[in-house]
C-alpha cells in the first residue's frame, strides 16, 4: 500500500494492454493481412482469399471491440481500488499501432510502463515475437519509455476459473447437463517445431506443455464442481502456412469427425488458447466447428472465453501489483494452479526462438 492506503503500483506510471490487432471494415482486411504476413511472400490472391472470414462479418474483427471493453473494465476496477494509472492500447498489426501508442505515452511524460498481452501462453507468435515489436518500436521511438512485460498467465486462477464456471455453464445447455459430453479444449496451432522449441533450452515445448496443464486443471475442477468426469481433448485451430509445414494437430473439425465415429453425440467446445471471443473463435468454432458438428449429428455447445469477466480483470491488476512489487525489491506471492509454476518476469536467454533468425526482443535476460 502506498501513504493513502491504495495499492503501490511504482514504479510504473502507466499499464500498455498490447494485441494482436484486426480490421474494423472491409477495406481495411487485405492490407491487416499484409501486415501480418510481412516478409512471407504470400500472394495478394491467397490474402483475398483468408479476408473472407472476415468479410462473413461485415470486415471487421471483434478484437479491437473486445480490447476497448476490457480496457473500460481495467479503467473502472483502477479507479475503484484508488489506483492512478493510465491504461494506453496498442497494437501489432493495426490501428492502434505501437508505436504510435510510445510515442503518445511519452508525449504524456510517461517514463516506465508495466505491458500486459493478450496471449496466455509461450511460443515465438503468442510471446517473443510481442518481445520482438515491443523492441522494435522503442527502438523507433526517441524518449520511448521503459517497457516491462507482465509474465504469462495461462495458470493463474483469474484466467482458469473463468473458464471453469463457462464449461459448467455450457454443460448444462446440454441434455442431461452434458453428463455424456466430450470437453473439445481449442487453441491456435502453430508450426510443430516452433512448439517444440517454446520456452527454450531446458524448457522446451513449453506452449504444449502449458496448455495441457491449463486443460487438466479446468477438467479436475469441472468434476468437482459437477461430480462428473468428462474425457476431454486438447485440439487445434487457424492453421495456416504452407502445406508441406507441420503444425500442431489434431485440427478440431478432424477431430469431431473421429469423435463421431466413436460414438460420441455430446461436446463442449472449449476456446482455452484464447481470452476473448475474436475471429479465430467466431470463425473457427462458432461457425465452421459449429457447421461440422451439426453435418455429423453432434450436439454442441461453445464455452465463453474470460473476455471481461471481473476474476480476468482483477487478474490483471493482481499481474501489474507483482511486478512493482518485485521491481521495488520486495517478494509478492505469485499466484499458480495445476501442475506448473508460476512464470518468470523475464524470459530466460534462448527462449521462444525466431524460426527465421536471432532478433533481439525486450524485456529479457537476453536484450
Amino acid at each position: 500500500m502506498n501513504p493513502a492506503g491504495h495499492p503501490d503500483v511504482k514504479p510504473y506510471d502507466a499499464l500498455l494492454v498490447l494485441s494482436f490487432g484486426g480490421p474494423e471494415k472491409p477495406e481495411d482486411v487485405v492490407p491487416f493481412l499484409e501486415n501480418v504476413t510481412r516478409g512471407r511472400g504470400i500472394p495478394r490472391e491467397r490474402l483475398e482469399q483468408v479476408g473472407q472470414h472476415y468479410f462473413l462479418f461485415g470486415g471487421r474483427s471483434p478484437i479491437n471491440d473486445q480490447n476497448r471493453a476490457l480496457i473500460a473494465a481495467l479503467e473502472k476496477d483502477f479507479a475503484d481500488q484508488g489506483i492512478d494509472l493510465p491504461i494506453y492500447f496498442g497494437n501489432r498489426n493495426w490501428e492502434p499501432y505501437l508505436a504510435d501508442t510510445l510515442e503518445q505515452m511519452v508525449a504524456d511524460g510517461v517514463t516506465r510502463a508495466a505491458v500486459f498481452t493478450t496471449s496466455a501462453y509461450s511460443s515465438w507468435s503468442s510471446c517473443r515475437q510481442y518481445r520482438e515489436n515491443l523492441f522494435d518500436a522503442s527502438a523507433e521511438t526517441p524518449g520511448a519509455p521503459r517497457l516491462d512485460r507482465l509474465r504469462q498467465y495461462f495458470n493463474h486462477p483469474g484466467f482458469i476459473e473463468p473458464v471453469v464456471d463457462a464449461c459448467v455453464g455450457a454443460l448444462s445447455e446440454l441434455p442431461d447437463r452434458g453428463d455424456r459430453a466430450r470437453l473439445v479444449f481449442v487453441t491456435h496451432s502453430i508450426p510443430t517445431e516452433m512448439a517444440e522449441t517454446s520456452g527454450g533450452p531446458g524448457s522446451s515445448g513449453a506452449y504444449v506443455r502449458q496448455h495441457r496443464s491449463a486443460v487438466d486443471e479446468v477438467a479436475r475442477r469441472i468434476r468437482a464442481v459437477t461430480g462428473r468426469a468428462h474425457r476431454h481433448d486438447l485440439v487445434f485451430c487457424s492453421r495456416s502456412g504452407a502445406p508441406s509445414t507441420p503444425w500442431l494437430e489434431p485440427d478440431v473439425n478432424d477431430h469431431l469427425e473421429e469423435l463421431a465415429t466413436d460414438g460420441v453425440s455430446q461436446v463442449v467446445l472449449v476456446p482455452i488458447g484464447f481470452v476473448s471471443d475474436h475471429m479465430e473463435v467466431i470463425y473457427d468454432l462458432d461457425t465452421e466447428a459449429m457447421a461440422t458438428a451439426e453435418r455429423l449429428g453432434i450436439q454442441a455447445v461453445r464455452a465463453a472465453t474470460s473476455g471481461t469477466d471481473d476474476r480476468f480483470v482483477t487478474m490483471v491488476r493482481d499481474l501489474v501489483l507483482e511486478r512493482a512489487a518485485a521491481e521495488r525489491g520486495e517478494d509478492p506471492e505469485r499466484v499458480a494452479v495445476g501442475s506448473l509454476p508460476a512464470g518468470p518476469d523475464l524470459c530466460a536467454v534462448g527462449c521462444c526462438p525466431n524460426p527465421r533468425g536471432p532478433r533481439p526482443a525486450l524485456c529479457g535476460v537476453d536484450s
